[in-house]
């Protein structure tokens, strides 16, 4: 199979988002009416197969999912974003995971409340039965950090007889200030810190983080972070740090699954061949237009040609 033919896919979470847009945050202990309120399949990894569909990409989701309604209606909407989901492992006697998010339409910001009762993650032994010959990048969204590093081995001992242009890339994502998902920095050759992990270990800039969490990562991988409203940056084995601003939208909307589609949109544009400099804009013009409006939808109207 053609490298470019090739999938990405993406290891992670699915859960429900139950989306409730208010114009203003409650006060605790109120009852007042929201402006709309929809489902949404939602989850990391699960929302960057969404963007990355949309882009154009051909991708594969691989998570965890329960039986019933909801994961009915999970399993329609990776459907309808033609995302495959033949890795996708079913424990039908467990519950979905579900966030109540309240998204404040006068600032754009999102809060969520998650629930995850006992779904488990995928295992090293759920990856060892996916065929890797299918994919040419693989995304880890930090989650069972002990199993994904197993997952990567895989993946390691599968490119070590191939030559590079066959390899398949490895990226992963740190998100959650969570001590043990830090084990996964030396395991990317791209590794997407985010700026509250960034923050835990006393950075105040991307460029800050960077600089000072390089040496965690694998000799030649590229570093990234981005940091809201101030663009993002990243580090590669050049030494040299490179930026993109932001690009807002005109009136902010919903910053839901931002960071999903910054992280989808680099990862699209690097497994093109794109320059890191290049993807790094891409993300930021991507996430940047994601926000001005509700969902992802229109993101393939204004991308798919660029």
């Amino acid at each position: 199979m053609e490298q470019q033919k090739k999938k990405i896919l993406c290891v992670g979470l699915v859960c429900l988002d139950i989306i409730s847009v208010v114009d203003k945050y409650p006060e605790e202990d109120t009852d007042r009416r929201c402006l709309s309120q929809r489902w949404q399949r939602g989850g990391n990894a699960s929302n960057s197969c969404t963007v990355l569909s949309l882009l154009g990409a051909s991708c594969a989701f691989m998570g965890s999912l329960s039986a019933g309604p909801v994961a009915d209606f999970i399993l329609e909407d990776f459907h309808k974003f033609n995302i495959d989901v033949s890795l996708v492992c079913e424990h039908t006697q467990c519950v979905l995971p579900a966030s109540v998010v309240i998204s404040n339409i006068s600032t754009g910001s999102r809060t969520i409340l998650h629930m995850n009762r006992n779904l488990p993650d995928v295992t090293a032994q759920d990856f060892s039965r996916v065929d890797l010959r299918q994919f040419k990048w693989i995304h880890w969204e930090g989650r069972n950090a002990e199993e994904q590093v197993k997952m990567i081995q895989q993946v390691v001992e599968f490119n070590s007889s191939l030559p590079q242009q066959q390899r398949i890339t490895i990226s992963v994502e740190i998100e959650k200030t969570r001590e043990k998902l830090y084990q996964l920095f030396p395991h990317g050759d791209v590794v997407f810190v985010s700026k509250d992990v960034a923050r835990h270990f006393g950075f105040q800039s991307a460029e800050a983080a960077l600089r000072g969490l390089y040496s965690r990562v694998k000799q030649g991988a590229v570093l990234i972070c981005a940091w809201a409203e101030d663009g993002a940056d990243a580090l590669g084995p050049d030494g040299l740090v490179v930026h993109s601003d932001a690009f807002p939208p005109e009136a902010l909307v919903d910053t839901l699954g931002a960071g999903d589609t910054f992280n989808a949109a680099v990862i699209y544009a690097l497994s093109n061949g794109g320059r890191l400099q290049d993807a790094l804009t891409f993300g930021c013009r991507v996430a940047g237009r994601k926000c001005g409006f509700h969902g992802y939808d229109d993101i393939g109207k204004y991308f798919t040609n660029d």
